[in-house]
């Protein structure tokens, strides 16, 4: 899936969902795969990575970024993205904003002890069938278990040999 840096993503106007960008940063341990997941501030809720469209950035740059403010991940991440998920996303006015985040594979090369939100969040690594049945997202926790059983969706065509 071939996602375009536009915030209006999915060609939905005004009222419609908003458009985010997040990284599904992951890891291969023990021949298994194994998924970085982040709480969020206000819930503490167990998710990735993401946050909105920056200006001068592709989605997939977008999405390496809030890893990196997010969870102290560098890495390498696929310009295609892996899928997409939807959420309402809450705010201080108690009105939910409906976001749609397109999922980009970011495997982990290092974890920093110190970056941006380090005091804010806790991160921890999941095996993608734990990392599935952490998260509240349906179709993100979909993504989760399909990787469970078929770590090459984490290699987009362009990057297979």
């Amino acid at each position: 899936m071939k996602v375009s840096g536009n915030s209006q993503l999915f060609g939905l106007g005004e009222d419609g969902p908003r458009s985010q960008f997040g990284a599904l940063c992951w890891r291969m341990h023990r021949g298994r795969v194994e998924v970085l997941l982040i709480t969020s501030r206000d819930s503490g809720r167990w998710v990735i990575p993401k946050g909105w469209p920056m200006a001068g950035k592709r989605p997939d740059e977008a999405a390496r970024q809030e890893a990196w403010e997010e969870a102290g991940v560098t890495g390498d991440s696929a310009e295609t993205a892996l899928g997409i998920y939807s959420y309402d996303k809450t705010r201080k006015t108690k009105e939910a904003l409906p976001c749609v985040v397109a999922v980009y594979p970011l495997r982990v090369e290092r974890l920093a002890a110190r970056f941006p939100e380090r005091a804010e969040r806790r991160r921890r690594w999941f095996s993608a069938e734990q990392a599935a049945r952490m998260v509240a997202e349906p179709e993100l926790r979909a993504m989760l278990t399909q990787l469970a059983s078929d770590p090459m969706a984490l290699h987009p065509p362009e990057n297979r040999s």
